[in-house]
């Protein structure tokens, strides 16, 4: 979700917080110390100061967060495989759920386009096209951008109701013509309306309904009469015109809509079904705004009519999150009975209102409408997964709306149902009630009763003091690195403590590894506190490159105001200076810093498509997808000439998976003008999309003509790394080192890196550690070059690289896999699988999966093998190694239910190997390291 529901004491801080504008100004003595004004500003005092590096607590998140989610994943894998199809796409919803309790975007939107694609229903298509556009708001160009290359992108596009419901073929048309008493009846029948007269034929209109047939054929008194009286059946003669040509042809013309309502309760009212459908059909055609969705929705849900009902909620689904602000919408939602649902929906009642709920949350965590629709999601659970998911998010917006009592209530039920986290709802409504002590123990059961994870130690740590409380959280991040308030705590009371060195070394510790705004505000408030402007308008100006209107001091001021204020504290740069700044921080790799003076820069007259590109580049490296796309977006609409704009797009369509796409972008650009970042493109999305060895030339070629384009020293040595690489693939080492060393001479400082590899594979691998030796003394950011100089170096002094690059960087894999290794090598099977459970408790990856799945397979645990290798699918579900074994295993598992796996069947499992660790293994077995 794009927002989360704020703790407690994060609005009691709001109301604490010092003035910063206050602080600043008064520093700089242009505030009267003699103001008697009570909205003036004044010095702040020492509560002040300790109200600006207070730390909220951590929010209770309303999402799907089970203790084992691996075993989650797995029965849910092992569900769609046997599961008829019309329940795979809510599967594939609880999936979505478990991938945004862990935080995994790129799974989530996965999860969701496969819900859409087995939907199965065209109401449950409806909703997830919308739920994926809506989670890809801001990238709606992309699909401009395809059709410009003649491809679509379906997930955007419109859904074609009236194909996705055909025709209903089953109503047949033959009644048998009845006569009464031997009575011949007149062929002809006229109906009077209005004073006029509608001649009809009587066996087409008995034709269209059974209860017409016995009107005009039966019984009835009708059947003996030319001339019948209609006038009382709400129809005009204009409708009973239309209905008669109906009859005739099977078809409506074109009329307008009041009519075409007024023929639809006709058709209801007489049951004519197929009139009927042929009026819901032309209705569903003519629905294109909200406004007429609103009203047609009325009588769609009133007159049954399915067709008409799917249009109008697609365009309100197509128009989220605005059509939310619209009462009548709402109202629509809100109060739908069961059987206005199944007309509205069909079987996607959950989806749809979970969906409804989602974006409510965002919009507004504790208005009535959210609380309303998540009131109907509860209503709608048909499982306990379903139903423990409703429950918590609801009694998270009671706890927020401080209603505790039913916050209480639908906790414990989530916590009845299976879902652990509710406890830490429980824990907070005992301590709001003053009983601090019951939620310790709260946590306390939970963690001596499973495997404890994180969160558990870093919820109990809020209800314990000083050393306690510091261990919990110690342990809390020994368990899950991932979360952040740990980091805070300890980096807040260190500076309280006025170790400011100690607190600043601990904030940095998680910006290390994850650019997290809330840590970014925390150590900006540190710079401030020490009067370190210039390190302290560098992370406000980052900030506001990651999120423009991000607000700051509990949301109490816009980080664009806060750097107006400091930045009259900082020097001006000219461009040339900034120029110098940034190519400074870029061969340091420190991205954070180059990011802050790019900020700076667009605030000049320079070419802004060309730094919204570098800025979208760094964001890229910093693992931002989002704000990057923003930047490329940015550069796309500042680009100076066509030429340049082209390159934008075509970067726009390769960082989205659409390669052949950018390419073509590329090739348009050259055409126009030859140009550095033109050639560049071409040569990195050739080299990515072709599967042909020869096209290395291409791609030299290609590199070689961008080096003789104009551009600054900062991409040419990205440009001559690059062509390093290649000439590396090819075999050519001593171009490939020239390379390096032309890209070392304008300070490219990652060409360390192509440079070690070079030494290698000459089989010097005592110069290839001194080179990336080099890359660490230099780089801000190194765990990277921690990871790649234990490739080169003695087992001892690999173990000690490795374990810098987990303290660097906790969520890179292959240190935790190359640990495991070695101790399976030692046949310590026990530790190395605990090695690789630390990790995935954190981080569901495909590699530490699928090596675990080996080592449970290598020692005869078929079923925790399984597990692991149908949580790996649901990762990825066309790795090609991890279908191989999912295969093997399900032998592996009919062969242990017939008898015990002997030594024979033991065979057939794949051997990790007995040498793991070295260089040779490691590339031996990439499947697994």
């Amino acid at each position: 979700m794009r927002t989360f529901f704020p703790s407690e004491s994060c609005k009691e801080s709001q109301l604490n917080a010092l003035n910063p504008q206050s602080w600043l100004q008064v520093e700089r003595g242009k505030l009267s110390k003699l103001s008697s004004n009570s909205n003036s500003f004044s010095i702040p005092s020492s509560s002040s100061i300790e109200s600006l590096i207070k730390v909220p607590e951590p929010p209770i998140l309303p999402f799907y967060k089970p203790v084992d989610y691996v075993e989650v994943l797995a029965q849910i894998h092992e569900e769609l495989e046997l599961c008829p199809p019309q329940e795979q796409s809510n599967l594939y919803l609880l999936q979505f759920q478990v991938f945004r309790g862990l935080g995994e975007v790129k799974l989530m939107r996965r999860s969701l386009r496969a819900a859409w694609r087995k939907a199965n229903s065209v109401h449950e298509k409806l909703v997830f096209a919308a739920w994926l556009k809506y989670e890809k708001q801001g990238e709606e160009h992309i699909s401009d951008l395809l059709s410009s290359c003649g491809k679509c992108a379906q997930e955007f596009g419109p859904v074609d109701v009236l194909t996705q419901l055909p025709v209903d073929g089953s109503e047949t048309s033959t009644h048998e013509t009845i006569s009464m008493n031997g009575n011949k009846m007149s062929r002809q029948v006229k109906f009077k309306i209005e004073g006029e007269k509608i001649v009809c034929d009587r066996q087409k209109i008995s034709s269209l309904s059974a209860p017409f047939d016995a009107m005009l054929n039966g019984c009835f008194s009708e059947s003996l009469s030319e001339d019948i009286d209609m006038s009382k059946n709400n129809i005009s003669a204009s409708g009973m015109k239309e209905i008669n040509e109906f009859s005739k042809t099977g078809s409506l013309r074109e009329f307008p809509p009041h009519l075409l309502l007024e023929i639809l309760a006709f058709a209801n009212k007489f049951c004519c079904e197929k009139l009927k459908e042929a009026c819901d059909r032309k209705l569903a055609s003519l629905v294109s705004s909200r406004d007429d969705a609103v009203e047609l929705m009325e009588y769609a849900l009133e007159e049954n009519c399915r067709v008409l009902a799917a249009s109008c909620l697609q365009v309100f689904l197509d128009d989220l999150p605005n059509c939310l602000n619209d009462e009548r919408v709402v109202e629509l939602f809100k109060h739908a009975d069961r059987e206005q649902r199944s007309i509205m929906v069909g079987p996607g009642s959950f989806s749809l209102y979970c969906l409804l709920s989602e974006v409510a949350i965002n919009l507004d965590p504790q208005s009535d409408i959210t609380a309303c629709f998540l009131e109907r999601l509860v209503e709608f659970s048909e499982n306990d997964k379903q139903r423990l998911l409703a429950s918590h998010q609801l009694g998270c917006l009671r706890l927020l709306r401080k209603e505790y009592a039913e916050a209480k209530r639908l906790f414990e039920e989530a916590l009845t149902a299976g879902h652990i986290y509710s406890v830490a709802g429980l824990a907070r409504l005992d301590y709001i009630k003053g009983h601090k002590v019951w939620s310790y123990e709260k946590l306390s059961s939970v963690i001596n009763s499973v495997i404890p994870l994180g969160w558990m130690y870093q919820e109990r740590s809020l209800y314990c003091e000083d050393e306690k409380k510091w261990e919990d959280l110690e342990k809390a991040t020994e368990l899950d690195p991932t979360l952040t308030y740990p980091y805070m705590y300890r980096a807040a009371t260190l500076m309280r403590k006025n170790n400011s060195q100690a607190a600043l070394a601990e904030i940095n510790r998680v910006l290390g590894f994850k650019l997290a705004l809330d840590c970014l505000e925390l150590r900006f408030c540190f710079y401030l506190a020490l009067e370190d402007y210039k390190s302290a308008i560098c992370d406000v100006q980052a900030i506001l490159t990651l999120c423009p209107d991000y607000r700051m001091l509990g949301g109490r001021v816009a980080a664009s105001q806060l750097r107006t204020l400091v930045r009259e504290h900082v020097e001006n740069w000219t461009t040339a200076d900034c120029w110098l700044q940034l190519y400074d921080r870029w061969s340091s790799v420190d991205d954070i810093g180059s990011l802050s003076v790019i900020y700076q820069m667009l605030e000049s007259d320079a070419a802004k498509g060309v730094l919204y590109f570098r800025q979208s580049l760094l964001l890229l490296r910093l693992n931002c997808p989002e704000a990057a796309m923003r930047s490329l977006q940015l550069a796309r609409q500042h680009a100076s000439s066509e030429h340049e704009k082209l390159v934008y797009e075509g970067w726009i369509l390769y960082d989205t998976g659409h390669c052949e796409e950018g390419l073509h972008k590329a090739e348009e650009s050259i055409k126009i003008k030859r140009s550095f970042e033109a050639f560049f493109l071409k040569a990195y999305a050739l080299a990515d999309s072709s599967q042909d060895p020869s096209c290395s030339s291409t791609v030299v070629s290609l590199l070689e003509d961008a080096l003789k384009c104009p551009s600054d020293r900062l991409r040419k040595g990205q440009a001559l790394n690059n062509l390093g690489s290649v000439y590396v693939d090819c075999g050519k080492l001593d171009l490939a080192a020239d390379c390096y060393i032309n890209a070392l001479k304008i300070r490219h400082t990652r060409a360390h890196q192509g440079l070690a590899r070079v030494h290698y594979l000459k089989n010097d691998k005592v110069g290839a550690y001194e080179e990336m030796t080099k890359l660490i003394e230099k780089a801000w950011n190194n765990a990277s070059a921690y990871e790649k100089r234990s490739e080169y170096c003695d087992r001892e002094l690999t173990k000690t690289d490795l374990e810098m690059v987990t303290r660097l960087d906790p969520l890179r894999v292959y240190p935790y896999r190359y640990r495991a290794a070695v101790l399976m090598d030692s046949h310590k099977e026990k530790e190395a699988i605990a090695e690789l459970s630390k990790a995935i408790a954190f981080k569901a990856d495909l590699h530490l999966l699928h090596l675990r799945a080996a080592f449970h397979e290598h020692i005869g645990d078929v079923m925790g093998a399984l597990r692991d290798c149908r949580a790996a699918l649901s990762v990825d579900p066309n790795h090609q190694e991890m279908l191989e074994l999912h295969s093997r295993l399900k032998i592996l598992k009919m062969m242990k239910n017939e008898a015990s796996p002997d030594s024979t069947s033991l065979k057939m499992v794949v051997a990790v190997g007995k040498h793991f660790t070295t260089n040779e293994s490691l590339d031996l077995h990439g499947k697994y390291l």
